[in-house]
């Protein structure tokens, strides 16, 4: 495995900057954001794709570091039913998936999106119960109509393209946001579906982490890993339940929050994840996400590295020599 981390956390930093302070402080992988959500900072793929002497000097910066690519980033929603900011997230994704091509990394990571219930919505509908019945015909139009054709045709632009891993963020308000929403658009469109597991976002649904890690490492469907922790808060959701609308910086009163890893569950939280991840036969990337709003991004990036050197296992199986 190796340690990794978004670097959009250090977006205000040049990435020469961003690549040694990443190098002198352990991280061995970067994940760089290209568009959508995480952003350009980095990266433009406009330029890169355009420029080769650019390109050519983006690629010697992270090398320079002794730093490898983990990982294009993406995010977005490219079925919004507003065909405006849908064509803007997926010209950022096919963007991403072209400069993946020039630049050899395997994995783009993204959102699987969400529609709108119909199609006359102007916003999404992200639906999270089974009844009224409403709510199954939204799912039949979503799944059926809309997300399982796009994807179709992005995994086919994909292939072609020498691209065949992308792997989708489990996250609310998106149609793939559990084990079971991810495999069902796997099985619908094909291996090259996968997840970028990030446990902070199974934490708050009630899902055990290292249970999923292991049903998704049978179909070889983990892609990509994110280090993000969650504190669910016992009293506001013993009140409220864990489906929370309250805004992120509303801290005290919300269900649950984004950490820093090791500032949601412990050392030993994070050490059964691993060990699961291994026994999934996954050895890439633990990419660190910094999403905490109790602290600075630089210091949640430091405390999480901290916390990962004591965790990650970093050297191949050795021999079972007592066997």
């Amino acid at each position: 495995m190796k340690l990794g981390t978004l670097t959009n956390v250090l977006g205000a930093m040049s990435l020469d900057e961003a690549c040694r302070f990443l190098s002198e402080n352990g991280v061995q992988m970067v994940e760089i954001g290209c568009g959508g959500y995480p952003g350009k900072d980095h990266c433009d793929p406009k330029i890169l794709l355009n420029d080769e002497d650019k390109r050519k000097e983006f690629v010697d910066t992270i090398k320079k570091y002794n730093l490898e690519i983990s990982a294009l980033s993406s995010h977005g929603n490219m079925v919004h039913p507003n065909k405006e900011v849908a064509k803007k997230f997926d010209d950022d994704l096919t963007d991403a998936i072209l400069l993946a091509e020039k630049l050899g990394v395997s994995v783009v990571n993204t959102f699987s999106g969400c529609p709108g219930g119909s199609p006359d919505d102007k916003e999404p509908n992200w639906v999270t119960c089974a009844w009224p019945e409403d709510f199954q015909r939204i799912l039949d139009y979503q799944w059926n109509e809309v997300l399982i054709p796009y994807w179709k045709k992005k995994v086919a632009f994909a292939k072609e393209h020498g691209v065949h891993k992308i792997a989708l963020e489990l996250h609310q308000g998106f149609c793939v946001y559990n084990t079971r929403t991810l495999l069902k658009l796997r099985e619908a469109v094909g291996p090259e579906i996968g997840a970028n597991l990030d446990p902070s976002h199974l934490i708050w649904q009630g899902m055990d982490p290292c249970a999923c890690i292991r049903e998704l490492g049978k179909e070889g469907a983990i892609f990509h890993f994110h280090a993000k922790d969650t504190k669910v808060d016992a009293a506001n959701t013993a009140l409220n339940g864990v489906l929370d609308t309250l805004h992120y910086s509303d801290e005290i009163h919300r269900s649950w929050i984004f950490r820093a890893v090791g500032y949601g569950h412990g050392e030993d939280y994070w050490k059964d994840i691993i060990s699961e991840l291994r026994l999934a036969g996954y050895d890439y990337a633990i990419s660190i996400e910094h999403e905490d709003s109790l602290m600075s991004g630089k210091e949640g990036l430091l405390k999480a590295i901290q916390c990962l050197k004591n965790v990650l296992i970093f050297e191949e199986r050795g021999n079972m020599y007592w066997a």
